[in-house]
């Protein structure tokens, strides 16, 4: 298990490679329509904190668990080079690593990855091959090229160090601003909130945890549903980075200890959310970081008062916006 402890050595492991991203305050919020910038249906979010993990390196909070989970690895580890697969995001977490580290670096991905992401990955003048039509089956090319080469495979989600490193963002979020009580996490593996809501809940013991999935990727929710891991038929929803078809154990024990509760958005409220972030704030976000914006406008938290609430904006790009 993950304890507090572990959270900690990954921030001080992390000093210096990695930005401390802003928190910022949205709030008092009025659900009325009378003003710009009001967020539609929304009275029931008081104080609104947005942590902007879209200004992170690399432009995600990715950037954190890759590097954390390099930077644990014996140095003969280290020195054969890093294979991962990603959906855009977390391969550009794992080129930052090793470019840190000074190691080669291969990166799959699924042949549904946005093109500018693949674009964006190629540019880093890295190895990175389009494989498997999603991201599980990129992941089994990607594991067979590390047993192979024997190049240290960095998970994207099912991996304690990579957790450790993602949940370092709720010991930012809880220093910046203390009185939080409620977190919105969007989940794609389950790696962030799985980080993010064992770390919070060792901080805070009160602080409520909302999850955020696409209705068409529900992997967390239909897992914890069954308790247990569950592998979805298929997946279809334009935000893949959130989209994997099975998440992990550990993840899941994680996820159903500390977060009360999944909910689950559509393609065209994350898109509306990325659209109002672009025209009322400035930020250019995937569909992905607008999942837990998605769940507020559409008001899905299931909370009649969720006091002050943090919501993780967890990358950026603009494929939200088209």
């Amino acid at each position: 298990m993950i304890d507090l402890e572990d959270f900690q050595t990954a921030r001080s492991r992390l000093n210096g490679h990695i930005r401390t991203t802003p928190l910022m305050a949205m709030g008092p919020v009025s659900g009325g329509t009378g003003f710009p910038g009001a967020l539609p249906g929304n009275a029931n979010v008081p104080e609104l904190f947005l942590k902007l993990e879209n200004m992170q390196v690399t432009g995600s909070f990715k950037a954190r668990g890759a590097l954390n989970a390099a930077l644990s690895l014996e140095p003969e580890a280290r020195s054969r080079g890093l294979v991962t697969a990603s959906g855009g995001n977390h391969g550009m977490g794992v080129i930052y690593a090793a470019r840190v580290l000074a190691v080669p670096v291969r990166i799959y991905l699924p042949v549904n990855t946005p093109g500018p992401k693949v674009s964006k990955l190629k540019k880093q003048g890295v190895d990175v091959v389009l494989t498997g039509a999603v991201w599980d089956d990129a992941n089994r090319a990607a594991m067979d090229y590390a047993r192979e080469s024997g190049m240290a495979y960095i998970h994207p989600f099912a991996d304690p160090r990579v957790i450790a490193g993602q949940g370092t963002i709720a010991l930012e979020m809880l220093e910046q601003q203390p009185g939080l009580e409620t977190l919105v996490v969007a989940i794609g593996g389950g790696g962030l909130i799985a980080g993010v809501a064992t770390a919070a809940r060792m901080i805070r013991p009160s602080i409520r945890i909302i999850g955020v999935e696409p209705v068409g990727a529900p992997t967390l929710f239909e897992s914890l549903k069954a308790q247990e891991v569950i592998c979805l038929p298929s997946v279809n929803t334009a935000a893949t980075s959130l989209a994997p078809r099975q998440s992990s154990a550990i993840n899941v024990d994680l996820i159903g200890s500390h977060v009360d509760r999944i909910v689950l958005v559509s393609d065209d409220e994350m898109r509306s959310a990325a659209q109002w972030m672009w025209q009322e704030l400035g930020l250019a976000v995937e569909l992905s970081a607008a999942a837990g914006m998605a769940a507020i406008m559409a008001r899905r938290l299931g909370i009649d008062d969720s006091g002050k609430t943090g919501v993780i904006i967890c990358g950026t790009g603009a494929d939200g916006l088209t």
